[in-house]
């Protein structure tokens, strides 16, 4: 068949002349191999110039000079019912000798022929249409799925691809899919060849083939080295795949851990400095959700929102394509600055007079956070809205068959960005010192000339400002609703407690610890449910020893 794809290209240079040729050509093998050529040359004009083919829509029209021209007829008549015609070879309009415009009627030219075989091989070039794509996503998918069908007639379409493909990744599904086929060879020695290659390239889609294989064939002297090979590749093959697994659940893990870390370090500055139990912290951080929600209709098509029955409506920029995906860098800023002014609201209205008094601060913050989801809910409606990922934040990257999504490596790298930031902002600047002077203690503190008030409220305005940051990397996560935050309040101070309140470093560690515990246990219990349970039981156990968490925090405050 490779001769025959060769022989093809010497009658044309482009699909339109292949067509053409086929059009013309009497010998039905002949007009199949032409047509099957096509899957190297594919262009944009092939699906629509073989379906018009099987839909008697070319015709063989003879000029003047006495040539018989192939035409594709357009759609639109005359009063006459005549038609204007394209030139299959060209795609320019039919004219006459003197240049000017001919229109035909279709029943005095005879329609291009075509039978069930040419059909058939028209069918196979217009669903690997996408082996030609120039997205190499869409080559690498059709390449797999025609591997998997192990049909002996695609393997000329692959080899012809296999000769033109430059991108390494597209390479390797065509070496695998041939060797996918080949294992349906009755040659033994082809079979022994695609088994030694697909071990070689780990594929983890050959692994049922081969055991199949096996299971199919008869075990004797002549096949001894045939299913020895096979065993040892499915060795490697069980092998390549637990380190996948390994490396696979470490990068779950770490980007569940950052987070899980980047929802509680707001409540780590909040509780674990302030003393503060805030039980609206869930809802705060959707406060950042709904504002990335927001921007994201504005640089759209707007919004009409109806608060307390008064009907809003939010104009959009109608932005599209990349300018619209720049609404996350813009979002970003303005959760944080919306956030932390519901928190610097709320500790002026509710928290400054619950300092030191942690049970009326939980009922009261509980109070706040239902006030709020009803708030949200009177706002933006019961149901979720969806916050859609940029396009440089939806793709991945696929490493030895490690699949790095962009928006969790996003969040692993604003992650460290936000925690350096943080720690900067306690250690080394003046509003740090203020803080965690005044955490330690107050009183020394205020008799010094410290505006504690004042600290208070831009400690919680920044612990409420990073839970605002956290609403919107959770919002390109999932949906957001008005309940979103009390799925993450519970696992927010678990994180704090078990990595010690009041310190960061502790969170830090905390965070990644259980991220990692628990996508291990899903991954090896194969039950999230009961993942969950036994990271639970264990954050009690480890409780239970080290009440006082992994870093203990040390003070010479005397108010405890």
């Amino acid at each position: 068949m490779l001769i025959c794809f060769s022989l093809s290209h010497s009658y044309a240079s482009t699909p339109r002349e292949t067509i053409v040729a086929a059009v013309m050509e009497a010998d039905e093998v002949k007009k199949n191999e032409l047509i099957l050529s096509l899957a190297s040359t594919f262009s944009e004009d092939v699906p629509l110039l073989l379906a018009a083919w099987k839909e008697d829509r070319i015709y063989l029209y003879q000029d003047e000079n006495g040539k018989v021209v192939p035409v594709l007829m357009n759609e639109s008549k005359d009063q006459s019912g005549r038609q204007t015609a394209t030139r299959i070879e060209d795609g320019l309009p039919l004219k006459d000798n003197h240049g000017q415009l001919l229109t035909i009627l279709a029943e005095d030219i005879e329609t291009a022929q075509h039978d069930s075989n040419l059909r058939s091989v028209m069918k196979r070039i217009l669903d690997l249409g996408d082996l030609s794509s120039s997205d190499s996503a869409k080559r690498i998918l059709a390449i797999s799925t025609m591997g998997m069908g192990q049909n002996p007639d695609s393997l000329p379409l692959l080899m012809a691809r296999q000769s033109v493909e430059k991108d390494p990744r597209v390479l390797a599904s065509l070496v695998e899919a041939i060797d996918l086929i080949q294992l349906k060879n009755e040659d033994t020695a082809l079979r022994l060849v695609a088994i030694k290659q697909l071990e070689a390239l780990h594929s983890l889609a050959s692994y049922d083939f081969v055991q199949s294989m096996m299971n199919e064939s008869v075990e004797d002297a002549s096949t001894a080295e045939l299913f020895a090979a096979a065993r040892k590749a499915l060795k490697s093959i069980d092998h390549h795949r637990t380190t996948i697994n390994i490396f696979g659940t470490f990068f779950r893990g770490l980007s569940l851990g950052s987070i899980l870390l980047l929802v509680a370090i707001g409540l780590a500055i909040t509780f674990g400095l302030m003393g503060v139990i805030n039980m609206a912290h869930g809802e705060i951080m959707v406060v950042g959700a709904y504002a990335t929600y927001l921007v994201q209709t504005v640089f759209g098509g707007g919004l009409e929102i109806s608060p307390f029955g008064f009907h809003i409506f939010i104009p959009g920029l109608h932005l599209t394509g990349n300018r619209l995906d720049l609404y996350f860098i813009f979002a970003l800023p303005i959760a944080f600055v919306s956030a932390a002014l519901v928190g610097i609201l709320l500790e002026r209205t509710v928290i400054q007079f619950l300092y030191r008094r942690p049970l009326e601060s939980l009922l009261a913050t509980w109070g706040v956070s239902l006030i709020l989801q009803q708030l949200f809910r009177l706002i933006f409606g019961a149901s979720n809205v969806q916050v859609y990922s940029p396009s440089w934040l939806s793709g991945n990257w696929e490493i030895n068959d490690v699949i790095l999504g962009w928006n969790r490596l996003f969040v692993i790298g604003f992650t460290v960005v936000i925690v350096v930031l943080v720690w900067t902002i306690l250690y080394r600047t003046n509003l740090g010192l203020l803080i965690r002077a005044v955490m330690q203690n107050r009183l020394m503190a205020s008799c010094l000339g410290v505006r504690t008030e004042r600290v208070n409220m831009l400690t919680f305005g920044l612990g409420s400002g990073l839970a605002g940051l956290a609403g919107a990397f959770l919002a390109q996560v999932g949906n957001v609703g008005p309940s979103l935050g009390q799925s993450y309040i519970v696992d927010c101070f678990m994180t704090v407690v078990v990595g010690g309140v009041g310190s960061l470093a502790g969170t830090v560690v905390s965070a990644v610890a259980i991220g990692m515990s628990d996508q291990s246990l899903q991954q090896y219990l194969h039950n999230p449910v009961l993942g969950k349970i036994l990271v639970l039981v264990a954050i009690i156990v480890f409780l239970q020893w080290r009440p006082s968490g992994i870093f203990v925090t040390r003070s010479r405050s005397l108010q405890d």
